[in-house]
């Protein structure tokens, strides 16, 4: 089989391996589609850690970093009792990456790392669950804190991730979604599809969203960039909760302004309920992943796809091995 290994920038492999066979507790899930993960792969490209304390190495795992994919069952381990061969299923969890991940052909996964997702849809509808489940983390846990029911909700940050909250947000319930956001094509998609309103974020945005001391024009903000200055703008302008889903590299000052009814909600990481939620909105098409697939190529073309990413020219691409 045909399996990809990423090399210090430029360089880029697709290495030809023996297929892996499923060992108890496995199974064998041909990929029929693997998406981007704009996080990892842009950073993984310019060697630059993701998060305190971690470093790269090169060239990288075979496969990685791609964790999500989906495809069908094509082979299952001793004890692995919940799923046959032919059953259609996506990764909702990577094992890690010192194990062989998902831009291949083939890619063991252990079975309890997997998900069921509805025949019949396209690639692109399921290929994102893992995203999809890390989100849905944290509309979980809003909901343990008052929910998201009649809620003026704020997305900061409308790549991937915000795209999906502001559906997510919706599906709870949210009476107003409003989304930031400097990239004007990512606006007008959201605009298009799932948002109330979207703003740029770089403009003076008092007067529409004023300050939370003031008169808050949002009860909740989720913040999908991590950024220092976009999380203590939330903060400044959320009534009630901000939920921290981008990727933190910075210290954050919750300072005195902030106090008086304001919680900062930290992520609470993967679960496989997070996953059943996420897959039973796709089912019931009110999360609708598809637009976020904006280039579908072979693997092969793997620096193409990811110069794209760069340019800001896709959101995601999806390749096909």
């Amino acid at each position: 089989m045909k399996i990809l290994q990423i090399g210090r920038y430029p360089d880029v492999t697709l290495l030809d391996v023996p297929a892996p066979e499923a060992g108890p507790g496995q199974v064998v899930m041909r990929v029929l589609g693997v998406a981007t993960c704009p996080q990892w792969d842009l950073h993984l490209r310019h060697d630059q850690p993701m998060f305190a304390g971690h470093s790269f190495v090169y060239p990288y795992t075979p496969g990685q970093p791609g964790h999500e994919a989906t495809g069908t069952v094509a082979a299952v381990g001793e004890g692995v009792t919940d799923l046959k061969v032919g059953d259609r299923v996506s990764a909702w969890r990577d094992a890690g990456h010192d194990r062989w991940g998902c831009y291949a052909e083939y890619v063991l996964m252990d079975a309890a790392n997997v998900i069921r997702v509805p025949d019949g849809l396209p690639v692109e509808a399921t290929a994102s669950v893992e995203l999809a489940m890390c989100v849905g983390a944290t509309m979980l846990l809003l909901r343990t804190m008052g929910g998201l029911g009649g809620a003026r909700v704020g997305i900061n940050g409308l790549g991937p991730a915000g795209l999906v909250a502001a559906q997510m947000a919706r599906a709870e319930g949210a009476s107003r979604v409003v989304g930031f956001d400097p990239h004007a094509g990512r606006r007008r998609l959201a605009a298009e599809r799932w948002l109330d309103e979207v703003y740029d974020p770089t403009s003076d945005l008092d007067d529409i969203i004023p300050l939370r001391h003031v008169r808050p024009a949002l009860d909740v903000i989720v913040d999908c960039v991590g950024a220092k200055r976009s999380v203590e703008w939330a903060m400044d302008h959320a009534a009630s909760r901000v939920a921290l889903f981008g990727v933190q590299r910075e210290d954050y000052t919750y300072a005195p302004r902030h106090y008086g009814g304001l919680s900062l909600i930290g992520y609470p990481g993967h679960s496989r309920d997070a996953a059943a939620y996420a897959v039973s909105l796709i089912a019931d098409g009110r999360l609708d992943l598809v637009p976020l697939i904006t280039h579908t190529m072979p693997l092969a073309d793997y620096q193409r796809g990811i110069d794209l990413l760069e340019e800001q020219q896709a959101i995601k691409v999806l390749f096909v091995p």
